[in-house]
């Protein structure tokens, strides 16, 4: 089954995913390319969110898939929403994980709960887009020369069991794998990514009709858990699953069983190990509820 995985913001093709073998037993085929701006890819100044559903048609065009799923994460997520919404006879399923909100959000609080990280970034592009670029590429410039710094910045921000996720080995030599090509033609994706975010995304979410899957952990500091709880009122037919304790970048360990959902393969079919090494965790205890008209689901 092919299935696009989206990076977050900053980010790339190079982001953390699961070991090939455990693609093979949930027969998924794997799709991961950097967006505009980032790594390998040209820059496309000025792109809106609904821009990917574009690019991710031409690769499957390219690769010769007719249908496929999708599954963001983080900046990521937006974007596979928007596959969901302009790709529909394309789209087999979708995902978000740990996805923000439209800026433009009603009835929305955006920045409740979220690390002054992040606040401050969002205010600073809104206040004056031309400052907020040179601050940025002064950040990409340290980034592409050490990405672990990167890492270590957001590290305040972090719950618990992000720690754990960040100090495995094997995550965080792909999170700084990433970092560093999503920098290295500079720092224009990033850029362009946060200017997409804070205009509007260029589809509706009403609009979408195949099955979508939100992710999101309840300690999570950079995208409240008040933003996926929003996009999943308004995505008609989504299911919502929040995990307790979990934070931003837990969602890495919950990737396989979400793979596993868009491939229509069983969890119990994935490889057990070491989280980090691309193995799925163990089914949460508990998932928290979401109320009608999101599909509740049943604990695992």
């Amino acid at each position: 089954m092919p299935v696009f995985l989206l990076h977050g913001t900053p980010g790339s093709r190079s982001g953390p995913k699961p070991r090939g073998i455990v693609l093979y037993r949930m027969g998924v085929r794997l799709i991961c390319y950097d967006r505009p701006g980032y790594g390998g890819s040209d820059r496309h100044e000025g792109r809106r969110v609904a821009d990917v559903a574009g690019d991710v048609a031409a690769i499957a065009d390219h690769l010769g898939f007719d249908r496929f799923a999708v599954v963001g994460r983080s900046g990521g997520g937006p974007h596979a929403l928007a596959c969901a919404a302009l790709l529909p006879d394309r789209v087999t399923r979708a995902a978000a994980m740990v996805s923000i909100a439209p800026a433009d959000a009603s009835d929305l609080d955006w920045h409740q709960d979220m690390t002054n990280l992040n606040t401050e970034e969002y205010r600073s592009v809104d206040a004056d887009g031309s400052a907020y670029a040179a601050q940025l590429a002064a950040r990409a410039r340290v980034t592409r020369k050490n990405p672990r710094s990167l890492v270590e910045h957001l590290r305040p921000a972090l719950c618990d069991m992000d720690h754990r996720v960040i100090d495995d080995i094997a995550i965080r030599r792909q999170l700084t794998a990433s970092y560093r090509e999503a920098t290295r033609p500079g720092p224009g994706g990033w850029i362009d990514d946060v200017t997409a975010f804070r205009k509007g995304w260029g589809f509706d979410l009403s609009t979408i009709r195949v099955p979508v899957r939100l992710w999101h952990g309840d300690a999570d500091t950079f995208s409240p858990v008040q933003h996926t709880e929003w996009l999943a009122a308004r995505i008609p037919g989504a299911e919502m699953q929040v995990q307790r304790g979990a934070g931003h970048f837990t969602a890495v360990e919950f990737l396989p069983l979400i793979l596993a959902w868009l491939a229509e393969a069983r969890p119990a079919t994935v490889d057990s190990g070491r989280p980090g090494d691309g193995s799925t965790p163990e089914a949460p205890s508990e998932w928290v509820r979401v109320q009608h008209p999101v599909h509740q689901l049943p604990v695992l």
